[in-house]
């Protein structure tokens, strides 16, 4: 093609006109990727009991499945954006579904919850060099017109993968394929890995930044520590009556990222490259979403981990009916997806309505719940998990795009790894806390249909105050993610 979006900057300076040709096969490769991350983070929440059964363990157990592989993530991705600035997006995105996929595997082989933990680890971390680089590329390799195309694919990705995730997990556990069980839903990565990996050595360009920064360890070292002594405690906690470590351990992250702003400031100051670029946090767009998205994620992350575990262990459902119980769920997020994409022009309202449909939808389930008690079937869930699953979609299809959409190409590395680090480390916590929640709540006694649907009530209330917190934080993006000038040249511009 030889139209000036073709070759503008914005479309990826330094891109070749042949290798920017395959830009929406190489966005394929991009979302096949997420796909791998989305399926992994989903799996688990019908998966955990299962392999817990087998495996043994504690409730910790549980949680550390999820929780192990996104605070691996979070601290990952903090460095792996600036690895491809340094080394290329393309060969670290290549490293990063290789790695992953022998994660998967290691997963897949795993013989007691310490390797299965340690593996769900190593995922995180080659996850974590994997996906930056997909947002780096799509922000050079697309024009301003395509970039809400782009990252919109995004959407029914999420939702597709939010479907079959714990629906593939729980007919995968019960077909019991080849006497594989539950290792079987991780071994399925495998192809899918492969694929990823040759599709990316054709179609993905050649991408890196022209201003690329040295790591800087140091920071990476800091804010990993910060992280694991908030999460370490806040799940292993509950298991050992809470003494007094445990609170020393949560001011000692406080203390640790207090150290690591100190440190990054003083390092930008010596004119040496910071693990955040700092410029970033003078972008209200950007720095309001990083805001929404850890409180947001957490609510998102521990509910859906919640409600696997209610409706397997308290309502006794097998792992495909338990999967099968949330389409419903993931249909009203596809839906909200596109809905969020007809109505973009409205910006900020939109994440603010998602955010009260979605808070709606909690009730909803609270109420159903009351209402019909612990022989509450998938079909009479269904309603109110359409409503949350809706507003979900509404709230996550624009969130991307506007917390992007100020960030200058330069930027690109560090902005992709931090907003990818929030939402991972937004997701660690919801496991850590919202999955305390309900077993603290829970106590010792799995056989209490009582004591469950209590504790599912204290898990969807939190929820819900999760909620309000982010309608709230949403008050710091700015009203739209791009100029009324844009959107009309979006609109008015026909995908090419």
């Amino acid at each position: 093609m030889s139209t000036s979006t073709d070759t503008a900057p914005a479309a990826g300076a330094g891109l070749g006109e042949t290798l920017y040709k395959w830009r929406w096969a190489a966005l394929f490769v991009i979302l096949a990727g997420e796909i791998l991350d989305l399926l992994d983070a989903l799996i688990t929440t019908i998966a955990a009991p299962t392999i817990r059964g087998d495996l043994g363990g504690s409730a910790g157990t549980i949680q550390w499945l999820a929780a192990g592989y996104t605070l691996a993530m979070a601290v990952g991705l903090l460095t792996g954006g600036r690895l491809g600035d340094l080394y290329g997006r393309k060969r670290m995105f290549l490293i990063g579904a290789a790695g992953f996929t022998i994660g998967s595997l290691l997963c897949g082989l795993a013989q007691n919850p310490e390797m299965l933990i340690g593996s769900r680890m190593l995922q995180g971390l080659f996850g974590a060099v994997m996906l930056p680089q997909g947002l780096g590329m799509i922000k050079e390799m697309f024009p301003p017109k395509e970039m809400g195309a782009a990252f919109g694919a995004f959407g029914p990705i999420m939702g597709l993968s939010s479907v079959g995730g714990p629906v593939l997990a729980g007919f995968l556990i019960d077909a019991d394929l080849f006497g594989a069980g539950w290792r079987m839903i991780f071994l399925i990565n495998l192809p899918l890995g492969v694929a990823a990996v040759l599709a990316g050595l054709k179609f993905l360009p050649e991408s890196k930044s022209t201003h690329a920064a040295r790591l800087d360890l140091v920071g990476a070292v800091l804010a990993a520590v910060g992280a694991a002594l908030i999460i370490y405690p806040l799940v292993q906690g509950r298991e050992h009556d809470w003494p007094a470590w445990t609170f020393l351990m949560m001011a000692g992250s406080a203390a640790v990222f207090a150290l690591f702003t100190w440190y990054e400031l003083r390092t930008q100051r010596a004119g040496r490259d910071p693990l955040i670029m700092m410029s970033l946090f003078r972008k209200r767009g950007f720095s309001g979403g990083l805001a929404l998205g850890l409180v947001f994620f957490t609510g998102m992350t521990g509910f859906a981990l919640v409600f696997g575990l209610y409706t397997q262990l308290g309502l006794h459902y097998s792992p495909l009916k338990a999967g099968l119980a949330q389409i419903p769920w993931s249909v009203g997020m596809i839906i909200g997806f596109g809905l969020a994409q007809a109505v973009q022009k409205f910006g900020r309202k939109v994440i603010h309505v998602g955010t009260v449909i979605m808070s709606l939808g909690v009730v909803g389930i609270a109420v159903t719940l009351h209402q019909v008690g612990m022989d509450v079937t998938p079909w009479q869930l269904a309603p109110a998990l359409v409503v949350t699953g809706l507003g979900m979609g509404l709230l996550m299809a624009p969130f991307f795009d506007t917390v992007l959409a100020g960030v200058e190409p330069h930027e690109t590395g560090s902005a992709g790894g931090t907003l990818t680090a929030i939402q991972q480390l937004g997701s660690t916590l919801g496991a850590a806390v919202l999955g305390t929640v309900f077993f603290n709540t829970l106590g010792n006694d799995f056989t209490s249909g009582v004591k469950f649907e209590h504790a599912m009530y204290v898990t969807l209330w939190v929820t819900v105050g999760l909620l309000a917190a982010s309608f709230v934080v949403t008050f710091l993006l700015p009203k739209h993610a791009r100029t009324e000038e844009e959107l009309e040249e979006t609109a008015a511009s026909p995908a090419t």
